[in-house]
């Protein structure tokens, strides 16, 4: 058939659209782009999510170097242009010298393109755990171990929290001193004291939550105006658990996961909690039921996330009590839209079909993809990214259409997904 010189013209403008979209006939445009950190040569890899199929392809240039070492965590700026990579460093050992962690500053250009700015530190020593306010307007970093100085010295090696604000323009960080606390040369402190070994934070709605695993509590702080992060009537939360991996926020609850080992043979529990308004603003309360079971024969869950709608839990299990199958998976609950209660995705109170849903080997980390069809975890043990198909109604997973595991840099660790750049 021969097109007339209009049906060309008119041709040639959808394919050239087409290709601006990053469409293809066989994909659907990309929908995100996700990045993977990997600490055995201190890489990020990059990723565009195909909205059609939900497949993994590379950013061009990737992987990319952390500027740093030991990358553990990352947070992108809402509106994508921004992320933020938490190297870890490493400690001293024999005449070998310590290497400090930092916070490295990329830039996102067209089609995902990280682009390094510069590198920043915290207050504290060995950062672990990166994330933004609500906004999009400050950035936390949390410390393993606030400075120990004579004018405030820390005896029972106690965590903090840096706190930055992110130029909206630039993406650059300015340090936020607190101004509650003053050391006792009655200057202000320069972080946010919170419990002993915290690994994880999250902030949700007007509070910001840490975990510490040193003493198994959570630190909760109000978010004031400024970035400043204020002292709540209960400073210290104490959980009951075990041993905390994560935390996990859905409106007015918070999830915690705790790995140790249950009465029922079971590896591991959710606790579940409220959190307080008014006079009793970011404090914990147990949900009634207390702390629920993981499914059975899961082991040593390391991760949580909740879904975008709010409907579901999920929990990364890096291993299994079954001796004839010892695999990682996903455990999925379903969250009561009026108590945020939890029960097995399922139907009668059993699990779904499946859920325990299978992944890759040692799964650390998960997110969803903003049109909420894709689920992807990182896998620190094979190497790989699991995807998976969700259903947003009633929160299950399955493989994706085409393939559902794709190889990334070695031994990743946490993830972050990027919506869009604007």
């Amino acid at each position: 058939m021969r097109l007339s010189r209009i049906g060309r013209v008119s041709m040639a403008l959808v394919v050239s659209v087409a290709m601006g979209l990053g469409m293809t006939a066989c994909g659907g445009g990309t929908v995100a782009f996700i990045w993977v950190l990997g600490t055995q040569y201190n890489q990020i890899a990059g990723f565009k999510v195909d909205n059609f199929s939900g497949n993994l392809t590379q950013v061009v240039g990737s992987p990319f170097s952390s500027n740093g070492t030991n990358p553990i965590s990352i947070a992108v700026k809402p509106g994508g242009r921004y992320v933020y990579v938490i190297n870890k460093g490493v400690p001293a050992s024999g005449t070998t010298a310590a290497t400090p962690g930092g916070i490295a500053l990329f830039s996102v250009g067209g089609d995902g393109v990280l682009t390094f700015q510069q590198t920043y530190t915290s207050r504290g020593s060995t950062p672990m755990w990166a994330t933004t306010d609500s906004t999009g307007n400050f950035l936390y970093v949390l410390d393993t171990l606030y400075p120990d100085t004579p004018e405030y010295p820390n005896p029972n090696g106690l965590g903090d929290i840096t706190v930055f604000a992110i130029d909206p323009n630039t993406g650059r960080l300015q340090l936020v001193p607190n101004q509650q606390i003053k050391d006792s040369n009655q200057t202000q402190l320069t972080f946010f004291p919170v419990g002993p070994a915290p690994t994880m934070m999250r902030v949700s709605g007007s509070c910001v939550f840490t975990i510490d695993t040193g003493d198994q509590t959570v630190y909760p702080y109000g978010v004031g105006a400024g970035g400043q992060l204020t002292l709540v009537a209960n400073s210290t939360i104490n959980t009951g658990a075990g041993n905390l991996t994560s935390i996990s926020t859905s409106g007015n609850y918070v999830y915690l996961t705790d790995a140790a080992p249950t009465s029922d043979s079971t590896g591991g529990q959710v606790i579940p909690y409220t959190v307080g308004t008014g006079s009793s603003a970011c404090s914990l309360n147990v949900l009634t039921g207390g702390p629920v079971a993981n499914l059975p024969l899961t082991s040593n869950p390391s991760y949580s996330m909740v879904d975008n709608k709010g409907k579901t839990l999920y929990v990364l299990n890096r291993s299994s009590l079954n001796p004839n199958n010892n695999a990682s998976s996903i455990s999925a609950f379903t969250i009561d839209p009026t108590t945020g209660k939890l029960q097995f995705l399922g139907t009668g109170g059993s699990p779904a079909a499946g859920n325990p849903y299978p992944v890759g080997a040692g799964p650390v980390c998960m997110v969803e993809d903003p049109t909420n069809q894709w689920a992807y975890t990182s896998n620190n043990i094979d190497g790989t990214i699991t995807g998976k198909r969700l259903d947003s109604n009633s929160g299950e997973l399955s493989a994706l259409p085409r393939n559902s595991t794709f190889p990334t840099i070695g031994q990743p660790t946490c993830m972050a997904l990027s919506p869009n750049v604007n």
